[in-house]
Order: structure tokens, then sequence, then C-alpha cells
């Protein structure tokens, strides 16, 4: 093989791997930004918000494999599904506490965890699922590599998300109350801004991001009814990472996270893959636990 061939091989190769980790850190940023969302209008962790993307991901499946809808009917109606089940939550479980401390609340969002992966397990099996991708087309080649359709539109609908997200909490007037309240309940609450709608919509736009994730993110890898947990975590790590907080951080740490998982699995070997998430977290907590575009918060006592 010529010099210049192998070269192209690697370049390839090294592409292939870069996309693949993007993709997959598209679906991290988008479980960050729905845990950054939760916290900012509740200063709360939702360690539900895995089994919501395991939840959209298992709906899909049951909607077209069971239900015969076509794809995108299929991931639609699940993130809607998802949404809805976010707002029950909120409406159901959180509201009684919302004059309780955050810690409660994250304590409550882990009971709400376990069971939403019981009754998942009980009602739609233990198999895992999985269903085709938005396009018919399984591969395309891309400068040499040959990338998952899938994982494009992954990128494609991370990227319009994320832009759709900017505009609607910088642009729009039920965005601004939600960013208001965050910032200072008091002051909203005195302007009119009432603090549990806005967390209602919290829940409920989180929901559907989730499931939305749960919807793309199938096609690629399966789910099953314990898959939330370490999506969760995974999420969590990139929301830790780019800061709690913000949206921009949250996607700058999910990309990250995934890139950088992307190339252990790819140069080292795909069985570190998963520790890499737990090395990101624990070096995180240590060296700057603000994240990397959060701002530290300094207490006086």
């Amino acid at each position: 093989m010529a010099p210049h061939a192998r070269i192209a091989t690697v370049d390839s190769s090294t592409l292939q791997i870069i996309l693949s980790g993007l993709g997959t850190g598209s679906i991290y940023a988008l479980i960050a930004v729905g845990f950054n969302i939760i916290f900012k209008s509740t200063g709360a962790l939702n360690f539900a918000q895995g089994e919501w993307v395991m939840m959209g991901g298992l709906l899909a499946a049951f909607c077209f494999n069971d239900a015969q809808m076509p794809v995108w009917q299929a991931c639609l109606l699940a993130g809607l599904a998802v949404a809805v089940i976010g707002g029950l939550t909120e409406r159901l479980l959180i509201r009684p506490l919302l004059n309780q401390t955050p810690f409660a609340i994250t304590l409550v969002t882990v009971g709400i965890a376990l069971l939403s992966k019981s009754l998942v397990m009980l009602s739609l099996g233990k198999n895992p699922v999985g269903y085709p991708g938005l396009s018919q087309t399984a591969f395309v080649p891309l400068w040499g590599a040959s990338v998952a359709t899938q994982t494009l539109w992954i990128l494609g609908i991370t990227l319009v998300f994320m832009i759709l997200a900017q505009l609607f909490f910088n642009h729009t007037r039920w965005g601004c109350a939600m960013r208001a309240a965050a910032a200072n309940p008091a002051a909203a609450a005195l302007v009119g801004i009432r603090h549990h709608r806005v967390v209602l919509g919290s829940f409920i736009i989180a929901a559907a991001v989730g499931g939305l994730a749960g919807t793309i993110i199938t096609p690629l890898t399966l789910m099953s009814y314990d898959s939330g947990a370490m999506l969760g975590f995974k999420g969590f790590s990139a929301a830790m990472l780019g800061g709690l907080g913000s949206l921009f951080g949250a996607t700058l740490g999910g990309l990250l996270l995934g890139l950088l998982e992307a190339l252990v699995s790819g140069f080292i070997t795909s069985q570190f893959k998963d520790a890499a998430a737990f090395l990101v977290l624990l070096l995180v907590l240590v060296l700057r636990p603000q994240g990397l575009l959060g701002k530290a918060e300094v207490t006086k006592l």
C-alpha cells in the first residue's frame, strides 16, 4: 500500500470515530440540557432524567413495532407522551415539595427513577428493542468514511434544538419568565411570575428533551428498561463538565464527553469507554466543581 493510501485510511478512520463521538455526545448534551433546565428552576438534580430517555426509546419502539406507526410518527408520539409524564410527575410528586429543600426534591427524583424503571419493566418487558433510523439508507460515504445516517440525523436535530432553545429562553415571554424565576424567584413573584408554573414548564420541557434523545439514539444502540441509569449518569457528567445552569456548557460538556468516549474506544479499548465518564466526573468534582463554563459561588459564613 502506498504511503498516501495509508494516510487516507487513517484519516477516514479518525473521521469516523470523531463523527461517532459527536453523535453520542449530542445525546449526552440533550440529557445535560434536561438536567440544567430543572436545576435552574428548582435548584435540584433530577435523577429521573435518564429514565425519560429510556421511556422515549421504548415508547417509540412500541409505537413502531406493535402499533405499526411510521418511524417519525412513533418518535413524535413518544416524545409527547414523555412530556406529559414529566408534567404529571411535577404536578403530583414535585409540587407538594416546592417549599422543601432542593436536596429533598433530589431524593424524590431518585425514587421516581427507580419507580419508573420498575413500571416500564413490568409493562414493556425486559428485552432490548429498536427500530429503523429516520432514513432508509443506513450508511453514507463522507470524506472516505462510512457514517451512519442516523448519526447525521442526531447531529442535525441536536443543532436545531439548541438554536430553538436559545431563541426560546432569550426571545420569548415564557422563556424570559423561566430565566427570571430561576435567577430570583422572590423578585419574579413580585412582577407576577408564578414559580410553580415555571417549575411545571421546566419539567415538561426537560422530559420532552429526554424523550427526544431516547427516540433518536435507539436506532443506533437499542434500548431496554435498564438503559436509563447509565444514560442519565453520562448526561449528568456532561452537565457537570460544562457547568450546571449553562445551556452552552451542557452542549459543550456533552460533545466533549462523547468525543472522549469515542477516542478511548477507538484507540485504546471499548472496555474503558464507560469508565471515561466516571473519570471526567471525578476530575471535575476535584479540580473545577463549577464546570468549564459555570461560575463559582462564594458563601460567606
